[in-house]
């Protein structure tokens, strides 16, 4: 068992994120390099200065722009839109690891009287129409499906992408296309069998895969293990030990922690990194709501000790900070988060407002990197003005920014 801080593992985490020193990932290639590196990243439609991957990456990503995702997607077609945990974006190379999720997708709906009766109709309309979406169809009843009632056509075609007939094959804003799957992917992969060949190795493969999405996670319930077919506590406890048996992953003690962390094997270098105090000139990043690092935020409030809740489906008077509030990391650790809004119209974005941590010493080092991170984010949404309002708060404590 390895030994280290919880500096150490904040240090750690930064840099297996490419989220600290210099930019690891510089071009559409290495958005891939990193998706592959994490397995996944999560998927949300809300857009409010961007949507949730593309958040994901533009802290990673030195001058990310979302139309090289969306090249990745709809024209390399190298990355898909698929169920990993929650709606997610992965390497089309990983499809046939997910063939027993679309298989019990095929058992739960075929056998919906009302969607069986209509797939010859959708299937001649995709032929002879192409990409289409749910508007397309002329399906308007309202069936019961999945976790609520909807209209038949939104259930016809989800449930034929849930089981691997259809892909999304492009997006119009928040609107999917739909196509028959082997019209884009490869014939090899969607010809592949699952490697997984039985349950204990698809448990072993997937944990594997979350343990390397976060970087460092413990054995505990929390939303970094939503998502892996047939997996409860029990089993996740024996896929962990497997993989220890196996040399996959490393058990690490992370002083003042109760319970273990796994790593997966292969990163000691990064670790080692660490170990010797390697120099790394501190980098700011804004990271997503719903960022890989922040997977499991009952761990990360127990190595950094940073407490955040995403607080977009709280009613206004029971939030504690705002609507949409992004944190703000600056050398391996948490030092604010921050209200920030697109206007649109005025091509501007809007700090509502900024919250320090507690005990932060703002270095004139600091204020200038993360005065470089906002500007790169303003870039990045393809803003050309910066307004902070001026509330109380942020007035006193945005003057480094707007002086």
């Amino acid at each position: 068992m390895v030994k280290i801080t919880k500096e150490q593992a904040r240090q750690f985490l930064a840099l297996y994120h490419g989220l600290n020193g210099a930019y690891q990932y510089k071009s559409k290639n290495d958005i891939l390099a990193f998706i592959e590196r994490v397995g996944s990243i999560q998927f949300d439609p809300l857009n409010i200065v961007g949507r949730n991957p593309d958040l994901v990456l533009q802290s990673r990503v030195k001058n990310y722009k979302s139309k090289m995702l969306q090249a990745l997607l709809y024209q390399d077609r190298l990355l898909l839109d698929e169920w990993d945990k929650e709606m997610s974006i992965y390497p089309t190379r990983d499809w046939p690891y997910f063939e027993r999720n679309r298989k019990a997708s095929l058992e739960r709906y075929i056998n919906i009287q009302a969607i069986a009766d209509c797939l010859p109709y959708v299937r001649e309309t995709i032929k002879e129409k192409g990409p289409i979406t749910s508007s397309d169809l002329e399906l308007d009843q309202v069936v019961d499906w999945a976790w609520a009632p909807t209209k038949l056509s939104r259930a016809v075609l989800e449930s034929m992408y849930l089981w691997g007939e259809l892909i999304i094959s492009d997006k119009i804003n928040t609107r999917k296309l739909y196509d028959f799957a082997d019209k884009h992917m490869p014939k090899e992969i969607l010809e592949m069998r699952d490697p997984n060949e039985t349950l204990q190795q698809y448990h072993d493969w997937h944990v594997l895969r979350r343990i390397g999405a976060v970087g460092l996670l413990w054995n505990k319930a929390s939303d970094a293990w939503l998502g892996i077919k047939d997996m409860k506590a029990a089993e996740r406890t024996e896929a962990i030990k497997r993989l220890l048996d196996k040399k996959m992953i490393v058990e690490i003690n992370i002083e003042g922690l109760k319970y273990p962390v796994y790593m997966r094997a292969g990163y000691g270098r990064v670790l080692e990194t660490v170990l010797m105090q390697e120099p790394i000139k501190p980098r700011g990043a804004i990271l997503a709501p719903l960022d890989n690092l922040m997977w499991d935020r009952n761990l990360i409030k127990e190595i950094f000790d940073f407490e955040y809740r995403w607080e977009v489906y709280k009613p206004a008077a029971q939030r504690k900070y705002g609507y949409y509030v992004l944190p703000v990391l600056y050398g391996g650790s948490f030092v604010a988060r921050f209200e920030p809004i697109l206007d649109k119209a005025a091509n501007t974005l809007i700090i509502k407002n900024w919250w320090w941590e507690p005990d932060i010493k703002k270095t004139s080092k600091m204020l200038k990197e993360l005065q470089r991170c906002i500007k790169d984010f303003k870039s990045f949404t393809g803003a050309e003005g910066l307004v902070v309002e001026q509330s109380t708060a942020t007035a006193e404590q945005m003057d480094w920014l707007i002086r």
